[in-house]
């Protein structure tokens, strides 16, 4: 099941993980908990579903069918996560939490008010968290500027809300490569991939993708660290396999054709 916002022009969001559920063949289900009006350029507008009616949408499709894993994302609002919360405390299963914040066009999808919210009520029911650099900063309250500050936060991230921790490294300078840094019952590690060059706007719903994957796989109870390595694999092959959507070169990520195996070979996994 995913949680999330509903993306209009299709690249991130309910959207983008609903297509990734289907390429690892699970069955997905959904919970829209706001509305966008957005392209790959901007996000126009903004409309919360009531939360009384999100609710409602995960406990009906739970009353018959058995969700095994479930991904939050884009929650924008302090309504929308208590109510979250409620139908999720009893959840035996994964949960995924990709605390979004901010779309890669550069507007809110998390209201200032609602991200204590999002500490207290949501990451403690996570199993694995996946912020980004920026989200993983917003969330300490400080800046990263090294791999020692990226694992003294990833370890506290994991001591307050007793869960796994990604922290994605596609926001850092480093132009050459991508490092995603994990924790995972007290030990690191680091996936280590080279960037791919990708067409215009085509890095838009990447961690949306990321984390996706990453519940599919937990889902079908592929072992933590061959989940992380292809589902950013999965990533890497989308971008690398990404489709011009119009004349102007915009374009997007797509699930590829190309057999997952090759571009896991992409990606180094090394003790941090």
């Amino acid at each position: 099941m995913t949680i999330a916002g509903s993306d209009s022009g299709g690249g991130a969001g309910i959207q983008a993980d609903l297509r990734t559920f289907a390429w690892f063949r699970v069955f997905g289900t959904c919970v829209p908990a706001a509305l966008t009006a957005q392209n790959p350029h901007r996000v126009a507008g903004i409309e919360a579903v009531r939360p009384r009616f999100i609710e409602l949408q995960i406990r009906t499709v739970m009353e018959e069918i058995p969700v095994t894993a479930v991904k939050t994302g884009m929650l924008f609002s302090r309504p929308v996560i208590l109510a979250a919360a409620r139908a999720l405390a009893d959840f035996p299963g994964e949960i995924v939490v990709d605390p979004v914040m901010i779309s890669t066009s550069g507007k809110k999808l998390l209201l200032d008010s609602a991200a204590d919210a999002l500490r207290k009520h949501i990451l403690p029911l996570a199993t694995w968290i996946t912020p980004n650099l920026p989200e993983a900063e917003a969330l300490a309250g400080e800046t990263i500027t090294t791999l020692d500050d990226c694992k003294r936060i990833a370890a506290s991230f994991s001591e307050r809300w007793n869960c796994s921790v990604i922290i994605k490294g596609g926001h850092a300078d480093d132009r050459n490569g991508a490092d995603d840094l994990v924790f995972h019952k007290g030990e690191f590690r680091l996936f280590h991939s080279k960037r791919i060059p990708a067409g215009k706007n085509a890095d838009h719903g990447t961690g949306c993708t990321f984390s996706a994957a990453l519940t599919a796989l937990l889902a079908r109870k592929t072992p933590w660290e061959q989940a992380v390595l292809r589902a950013k694999a999965f990533v890497t092959a989308s971008l690398a396999e990404s489709v011009m959507l119009s004349g102007a070169g915009l374009c997007a990520m797509f699930p590829p054709e190309i057999p997952l195996a090759e571009y896991e070979k992409t990606i180094s996994i090394g003790k941090a």
